[in-house]
């Protein structure tokens, strides 16, 4: 039936690979950020489609589309009001199937988001449960519980959101709903099974479409455990419970859920992909990539570590071992939707509280924007020669910084708004994409664009760097053809153990040395494919990536050497 549905709708097959994901660049596209086609400020699919090219030139295997549905933006399109449909704003069915079969033709993979945790409180069923009464079915498919007190009037915990403020929001008959995120974001009952079959119907809908997988958001929350009596806020955070038990997070009960989900995924050939977004303790990831779940579960250990050799081999070595006890492949990322970009963070001191940072605008300290790109490029050169799947999030190519100062009335973030002011969130990461270097919002689209764009987003732009042989965006698109061309099987040998330099060599012979010091370190032998910046002699720089390979290896490649 998939195949029948995707020939309908002009999808092409890609060839048929069921391990495309193992070690697959993947480039996260945030919609509403990446370009738009019509005007109105915001991105869109069309928009998205416009440049397909443009991803392909830059060489990604698959492109992962944040939500995309009707969406009241209280969560930036994570409150989700239809599973099944687009977001008027952002286009049309026709146009998302348009945008899969030209990616498809492109030869780049289709990963969507899905937000199983919550609805959003304009979804039907949440309309149905407010209309109903306590106790109903229509309820049952949400987490409603009756209040303290006479009448219900206090709220059933103490718990706080995630975004701040209280977990429980009142509904005016003595019930209160959960909702762990904003309270336009009420929290799915994963206990009943109508939500259950209806998401296996939502995941089948997309994949009937040609999607090829799916990242799954906040995937270790779904399952909780609300019998009574319910712990206060404290005993909630205590901690010291054993694995799996938690009432909230990461209980052993949502494998379950995930094992249903593979089940459906292996309807599809090839198989359908999923990713969790999993913030668990790293021995517990495995489990949500094993072959009976999801597949694979993001590594966020490198996106939290300072920069310090000793640190990043230690993560390295520890989630290669992880991948091997899940069967899957690990994945490697620096930035995405809901993090400081890397550049920024680099160009910080170690340790920097990056939301007080935030707080104060981006003013102290003063980010060293230079040492901060030199070290992004190294640290992607670096994670690219990795065995296993990395994760790109759209501008990193162009070498954006995060946008610290946006002016308040700006902010779209609900962290912003529920913590009054004491955090800024996330909207400096999400600010759209610079195309062209000048124009109202250089060439996102032909107005202003939803967020408000630095000026030295110009010298970022894609137009000022397309022909720039020195640029981040060239440097990016030579190192995913290198890895393309140099990549093998997912195994890696260490080289001996130095002080500030992480050295290793893959299959075939090529090696990757990064220097994290101070002082210039003596390079390996070989032949230098690729550095993330400019080279010393036979000297590594510090805050730099080589890629090299065995003398005489490649002759018809000379031009990519630096």
């Amino acid at each position: 039936m998939a195949e029948a549905v995707a020939e309908a709708l002009g999808v092409e097959e890609l060839a048929a690979d069921d391990a495309w994901w193992r070690q697959a660049v993947v480039y996260q596209i945030y919609p509403r950020s990446f370009a738009d086609s019509n005007g109105d400020g915001i991105g869109d699919l069309p928009g998205v489609a416009s440049q397909v090219s443009y991803l392909r030139d830059l060489g990604v295997d698959a492109v992962w589309l944040s939500p995309f549905y009707p969406s009241a933006l209280a969560d930036g399109g994570y409150d989700v009001d239809d599973y099944r449909a687009v977001d008027p704003r952002i286009g049309t069915l026709e146009e998302f199937d348009d945008l899969v079969a030209t990616l498809h033709r492109a030869g780049i993979r289709v990963v969507v988001d899905i937000v199983p945790n919550h609805t959003s409180n304009r979804h039907v069923w949440f309309r149905e449960a407010l209309a109903a009464p306590s106790g109903s079915a229509a309820r049952d498919r949400y987490i409603f519980r009756r209040g303290r007190g006479p009448q219900g009037e206090e709220p059933p915990t103490d718990w706080t959101a995630s975004f701040g403020g209280p977990a429980w929001e009142p509904v005016g008959d003595g019930d209160w709903y959960l909702h762990l995120f904003a309270p336009e974001q009420p929290d799915l009952n994963w206990a009943n099974q109508q939500v259950r079959t209806d998401f296996l119907t939502t995941l089948r809908f997309w994949a009937d479409r040609g999607v090829d997988g799916f990242r799954v958001d906040v995937a270790h929350m779904l399952a909780k455990d609300l019998s009574e009596p319910l712990p206060s806020q404290a005993e909630l955070t205590a901690g010291g419970l054993p694995d799996g038990t938690h009432r909230l997070h990461d209980r052993d009960e949502v494998h379950e859920i995930y094992r249903e989900w593979r089940a459906v995924f292996n309807e599809y050939h090839p198989p359908r992909t999923a990713v969790a977004e999993a913030w668990v303790p790293a021995h517990r990831r495995p489990r949500y990539a094993s072959a009976d779940g999801l597949g694979q579960a993001f590594n966020f250990d490198l996106l939290q570590a300072d920069w310090d050799a000793a640190a990043f081999r230690r993560i390295i070595e520890e989630n290669l071992e992880l991948a091997r006890a899940s069967g899957a492949s690990s994945t490697w990322v620096f930035s995405n939707h809901d993090v400081v970009r890397h550049a920024t963070r680099y160009a910080l001191p170690n340790g920097t509280d990056l939301r007080a940072w935030l707080l104060g605008g981006g003013v102290d300290p003063q980010p060293d924007k230079e040492q901060g790109l030199l070290r992004a490029r190294a640290a992607t050169l670096l994670a690219l020669a990795l065995p296993g799947s990395a994760y790109l999030y759209q501008g990193e190519e162009l070498g954006l910084f995060e946008v610290a100062d946006l002016p308040a009335e700006a902010l779209q973030d609900p962290t912003w708004i529920r913590s009054n002011g004491t955090e800024r969130g996330r909207d400096g990461c999400r600010v759209p994409l610079p195309w062209t270097a000048s124009g109202p919002s250089f060439g996102f689209g032909e107005g202003a664009a939803h967020l408000p764009q630095p000026p030295e987003f110009a010298g970022h732009a894609v137009e000022a760097q397309a022909a720039d042989p020195a640029s981040t965006l060239a440097f990016y698109r030579r190192a995913l053809a290198e890895r393309r061309r140099l990549q093998t099987d997912e195994s890696l040998e260490w080289d001996a153990e130095r002080p500030d330099v992480v050295h290793f060599h893959r299959p075939g012979g090529w090696a990757c040395v990064t220097n994290f010091g101070d002082t210039p370190v003596p390079l390996p032998s070989g032949r230098v494919v690729l550095a993330s910046g400019p080279l010393d002699g036979v000297q590594l720089p510090p805050d730099t990536t080589a890629w090299l390979e065995p003398e005489g290896l490649l002759q018809e490649r000379d031009d990519i050497t630096d």
